[in-house]
């Protein structure tokens, strides 16, 4: 086997990398300085331009190689760049992120100084043209808008809707949580001052401009986690697995790694922009997170100084915004001078001064050790479960589900995540910044609940609202946005079923294809019945039907065309006829439909469907609808049944995003790395595998990285990152994966040296610079 050898400033000692056949690279170093240094060389190596792209993303650089065209995403992503203390912002994250941090820039730049010295430049940089960057070590905790975030874009679509059309409308919109969750819009706010793009400059801040298939929602982002004690597996050992649900893309947003130095011998995944490892195990504790959706976010709404548009009503007074003045770096023009303003509260997103009015965002992940993921350096390396949890009470963003395992049998779910305190109201709405609405710090750790060892032997989390009934949610709010608990019901289902699980098992059912809204639904058809050849085809396909979406059903395909295009329609035309003047019932049906139709939550559709039927309507609706769906899925696959099929229609087509940003300069002929499929695909944004996708099918969200970890049994993990671990378009681990993801493979996640060393095809070794060691 050939040794491939780089001399990289730095390194106080050599570091060996052996890459095993799925691209996993397994670091060794005689220290955790040189571990994290030749980390970010490796990361590197295999993902630059991802790096360079979210380091420009993130500090607003954007412009400065690709033209004056991103001038306005530079600008708003430096309105939520951390401007806070940077002593006080490592110190929140626990000892020694610092130094890690400083190791693994230090480790990017080491890289980045080999291709451009060499002139050796991956091939995105050399289709766009432009070089990578250094980096400070700062820019992995002052950059925080590739986080996930909840729920200011949930604030301004209720108060639109409440504006326009009232209470009953926004009961179609969106489900609150807990049930029975009564809206009040807050005292001094005037809905009628909030203009339709507030959230302009947010979203350009939070959404990558060459992310046209992932529109900003909640819903695409979520994940499923599980663990399963001793007495509910095959084996006797416990079981952990992670799916983390974002948008599918080439190359995927993480990346796998092995991290091996005195103290620490940790695997798993994090993002490749970031050090350590957020989801894996240290083969001591396994670990695995899910989104717990909390609200860290509120916007303020400001009445502004009659003709001072930069001072606001605050108090008894008027208290002025702060301006920051930055200069932007444009390519081929000069910089560009942006003024950035601030109130108490945050970042002004939208003035209006025609109405005496500013909006600003207060967003708890602005605050001292938020940058997210960034805190997995505190407990990626836990002994125990004792310090996986202690760890845990530093977790700033996003929230997260953790659960954790042990091989002493241990298991346990523990959310963690900065909840803002609010007395008074509860986050569903915007609210006046005069001083009436400030939040008063945060909850403690303990006001969150968790479990160990439970009795039933099994916890699982999907993004659902999993507060236990008690729990006090008018004292304590953490939002009234939770996730649809479909994932989560069937996840119940089968692990409270057997007592014999397996990592294979496990596997199963992470890429499962079962829609429990399709259950619900396929019982209303029973008894019906039509003249109509195309409803009759409709209803012989689904009656035959067990609610599984797999790629080669013909009912499926149906059926996802018919509940998501046609019936949710229908419904909910029909409920807004009474709520509505005939004149906006079309415009209230705009509002109350999702951005995305093809993969939001059926809740609202499912109510409607079980709601009482005196005038009988509902038969009709449902078969006309059907006949509808028909009518659709022939044109879209043709005439005959036989040859339908749901993986036909719903597709992996992945894109690279070199060719956006080619596009965006009037280049249509991309290179042909930049597209990977396009592969069929089953289940649908509902289903434990979840695969959201767009009006034209293609899946843009689900689980790219999947793990199974058998708990003591270190190497019989399993695991799978699509469409491959590198981010070169020259690696044999660019697409590699991709097939095998596609049709809901994995692969052995080797721990122990010697199955790495039988699974090794590349010996990487990185040594002191010579000039180091004289």
């Amino acid at each position: 086997m050939d040794v491939t050898r780089f001399e990289v400033p730095g390194l106080a000692e050599p570091v060996e990398i052996l890459v095993d056949r799925w691209g996993v690279p397994h670091l060794y170093a005689a220290s955790r300085a040189d571990l994290f240094l030749a980390q970010g060389f490796n990361a590197a190596r295999e993902r630059l331009f991802q790096l360079d792209l979210w380091r420009r993303r993130g500090l607003g650089l954007l412009a400065e190689v690709f033209g004056e065209s991103y001038v306005e995403h530079d600008r708003a992503a430096r309105l939520f760049l951390y401007r806070g203390d940077m002593a006080e912002e490592w110190a929140a994250y626990g000892p020694g992120t610092e130094e890690m941090a400083r190791s693994f820039v230090a480790g990017i730049n080491a890289y980045v100084a080999t291709v451009r010295g060499a002139g050796s430049l991956p091939l995105e940089f050399a289709a766009l043209d432009h070089a990578p960057s250094y980096w400070h070590h700062s820019d992995l905790a002052r950059i925080r808008t590739h986080g996930l975030f909840y729920n200011l874009r949930e604030e301004v679509a209720r108060a639109r809707t409440l504006r326009d059309f009232g209470p009953e409308v926004e009961e179609l919109r969106k489900v609150r949580e807990p049930e029975g969750h009564e809206l009040r819009v807050p005292e001094g706010l005037d809905l009628d001052v909030i203009p339709d793009d507030v959230l302009r400059v947010y979203d350009l801040a939070t959404t990558p401009p060459w992310a046209t298939d992932t529109p900003p929602r909640q819903g695409l982002d979520g994940s499923n986690n599980w663990v399963l004690a001793p007495s509910r597996t095959a084996t006797g050992r416990p079981l952990l697995a992670n799916d983390p649900h974002r948008a599918v893309t080439v190359p995927s947003l993480r990346y796998l790694a092995h991290l091996s130095a005195p103290g620490l011998d940790v695997i798993g995944a994090g993002e490749p922009a970031l050090p350590g490892i957020s989801i894996g195990h240290n083969g001591r504790i396994a670990f695995g997170l899910t989104i717990f959706p909390i609200d860290q976010e509120d916007l303020y709404v400001y009445r502004t100084r009659p003709g001072d548009p930069h001072s606001y009503a605050y108090g008894d007074g008027w208290e002025r915004m702060t301006c920051v003045t930055e200069e932007i770096p444009v390519r081929d023009a000069k910089p560009v001078r942006a003024r950035l303003w601030f109130t108490r509260h945050g970042p002004v997103i939208r003035e209006h001064p025609e109405k005496e009015a500013a909006f600003a965002v207060r967003a708890a992940w602005l605050g001292p050790g938020m940058a997210p993921y960034l805190g997995s350096a505190g407990y990626m390396g836990a002994v125990s479960p004792d310090a996986f949890t202690a760890a845990m009470r530093r977790w700033g963003a996003p929230g997260e589900n953790q659960v954790y395992a042990a091989p002493d049998g241990t298991i346990g779910w523990r959310p963690a995540g900065r909840v803002p305190r609010r007395r008074g109201w509860d986050g569903t709405l915007p609210v006046p910044g005069d001083g009436r609405y400030e939040w008063d710090g945060f909850l403690e750790a303990d006001e969150l609940p968790s479990e160990r060892d439970p009795a039933q032997g099994w916890l699982a989390t999907a993004n659902q609202l999993n507060l236990p009934p008690d729990y006090p949610h008018a004292e304590r709010p953490v939002t009234h946005d939770w996730y649809a608990p479909f994932r989560h019901q069937r996840c119940a289902e089968a692990l409270a079923a057997r007592d014999d699980w397996s990592v294979e098992d496990c596997v199963r059912l992470q890429t499962d294809a079962v829609s429990l809204p399709a259950r619900r639904v396929l019982p209303l058809l029973s008894g019906l019945e039509s003249t109509d050849p195309r409803v009759r085809t409709g209803l012989a396909l689904l009656r035959g039907w067990d609610g599984t979406l797999r790629a080669d059903s013909a009912a499926a395909a149906l059926f996802e065309v018919w509940f998501r295009r046609h019936l949710r329609p229908a419904l909910l035309r029909r409920a807004l006829r009474g709520l509505v003047p005939a004149a906006r019932l079309e415009d209230a049906l705009a509002r109350v439909l999702p951005v995305e139709s093809d993969s939001a939550d059926p809740r609202v559709e499912l109510r409607l469907l079980a709601a009482p039927d005196p005038g009988g309507e509902r038969g009709e609706l449902l078969l006309t609808s059907l006949g509808a769906a028909v009518a659709a899925v022939t044109e879209l696959l043709g005439a005959d049944p036989d040859d339908w099929s749901w993986g036909t229609l719903h597709r992996a087509e992945l894109r690279h995003p070199v060719a956006t940003l080619l596009a965006h300069r009037g280049v249509t002929n991309a290179p042909d790395w930049c597209a990977l499929g396009p592969l069929p695909r089953g289940g649908s944004g509902d289903t434990v595998g979840a695969a959201a996708y767009l009006p034209d099918f293609r899946q843009n969200g689900g689980a790219t990285f999947r793990m199974a970890v058998d708990v003591g049994s270190w190497d019989d993990s399993l695991a799978m990152n699509s469409p491959g671990q590198s981010g070169d378009p020259r690696s044999p681990h660019y697409g590699d994966l991709f097939a095998a993801w596609a049709a809901d493979g994995a692969f052995p996640l080797a721990y122990s040296r010697p199955r790495v060393e039988a699974e090794t095809v590349r010996r990487l070794v990185l040594s002191p610079a010579a000039a180091a060691l004289n």
